[in-house]
């Protein structure tokens, strides 16, 4: 009994007992000490030649492994921090160029009717649509009348004639645009001064009795007014490298020059432009072929500016746009932001999406002297409606209309 309990006690102390040997070596095992009085079978004994190495190999391996990740994910962190500061320029440089181009647009105030009985306003727009009315005024100066660098009044009675006037329908889903170009010579109601020239509102009253006579003509809310005049029209054309138009046929000339518009591609420059969007006389449709004469030039620039590398090269980008926001003014309620909307809006909208056509037309005939332009009463009924129930997309695959071809004289 007492040689038990010396061996409980040395086994208490963590000391291995000097007689007793354990079996299989479990208590050198516990204790985590080399069994001195034992020896292992062949089978336990452990083989020393290289084992160091052997045993630190691994390890090396899986430090070479820990530094290879390491450095992944440096690189790939690096990456992602320069993605994330390029898309931040980009954003950021989107950002600036939309406030400072937007700011720089010329405001014209109180451009809107006022004192309009109820009965005569329009019904507003329908809900994400809008109609702008884009208006090309001769103002028979070389002083510009619009744009940043404007030198004279935007209007005084008498001074200046709007001698393009089109309506532009930009639908709720933002995929497509009409442009409805009013023929100068409309013989049409002008508040105030009865039946008259419809560029004579303009001349008599400015935006304000010009916008009350279309909307009354049409039904046709204007939200928002656009006005360039021709000093502007010849620096965009120039702004832009100038045009590239097809004449269809040789016509005369009368304008610039003169001579012929020989029938083929024309590159033209600012005062070319000016001269072949001017021309009625002589040409087969009178004031109809000239409106489409307008509406070519229009669809060239933007063709031009939206798919001929200009949007995507910064330097001719920003040339654009310098000259562009100088020489167009705006009405004061489109505010900056409200333009921003809009160019992100119709970001996607190209010139193949835009359909350009003449407010239908019954004939032409000549009161108190002058050379007028009959409209369609029940045709236009039909095209005011769609533009108001922003139905334009059904209207235009189901009726036949004026629309601008291929073939423009």
């Amino acid at each position: 009994m007492a040689g038990d309990e010396d061996g409980r006690a040395d086994a208490a102390d963590g000391v291995p007992e000097a007689v007793g040997v354990p079996e299989g070596g479990d208590a050198a095992a516990a204790d985590g000490v080399p069994d001195s009085g034992g020896v292992p079978e062949a089978g336990d004994v452990p083989d020393t030649g290289g084992s160091a190495d052997e045993a630190g190999a691994p390890e090396a391996a899986e430090a070479r492994r820990a530094r290879i990740r390491r450095r992944t994910r440096r690189v790939l962190y690096g990456a992602l921090i320069l993605l994330c500061t390029g898309a931040l320029l980009i954003a950021g440089t989107g950002y600036w160029a939309y406030q400072h181009y937007t700011g720089r647009v010329q405001r014209i105030p109180h451009v809107f009717p006022t004192d309009v009985p109820a009965a005569a306003l329009p019904p507003p727009s329908r809900s994400g649509s809008q109609t702008f009315l884009l208006v090309g005024v001769d103002s028979r100066s070389d002083l510009p009348t619009t744009g940043k660098d404007a030198k004279a009044p935007e209007w005084k009675p008498g001074a200046q004639r709007s001698d393009t006037m089109m309506l532009v329908h930009l639908p709720a889903d933002h995929k497509h645009a009409y442009v409805v170009s009013l023929p100068r010579d409309s013989w049409v109601n002008v508040p105030g001064h009865g039946m008259a020239k419809l560029n004579a509102a303009f001349s008599w009253g400015g935006p304000p009795l010009l916008i009350d006579t279309v909307q009354r003509l049409t039904r046709v809310k204007i939200d928002h007014l656009a006005v360039i005049d021709w000093s502007g029209f010849r620096k965009l054309t120039d702004a832009v490298g100038g045009v590239d138009i097809t004449v269809d046929r040789t016509v005369t000339r009368r304008n610039g020059p003169g001579g012929v518009w020989t029938a083929g591609p024309h590159h033209m420059d600012g005062d070319d432009a000016l001269d072949y969007v001017r021309e009625r006389y002589g040409l087969p449709g009178g004031d109809l072929d000239r409106t489409h004469r307008q509406q070519n030039f229009l669809r060239a620039v933007l063709s031009k500016v939206l798919s001929g590398g200009t949007v995507t090269n910064p330097l001719k980008l920003k040339r654009t746009l310098d000259q562009v926001t100088s020489v167009v003014s705006v009405d004061d309620r489109l505010s900056d932001g409200a333009l921003r909307d809009l160019v992100w809006d119709m970001r996607s909208v190209r010139s193949s999406d835009m359909v350009f056509m003449n407010a239908p037309v019954a004939g032409f005939d000549t009161i108190q002297k002058q050379s007028v332009v009959l409209l369609d009463d029940t045709g236009s009924a039909q095209l005011w409606e769609a533009v108001r129930n922003d139905t334009m997309a059904d209207f235009v695959a189901t009726h036949s209309l004026d629309t601008l071809g291929t073939h423009v004289s």
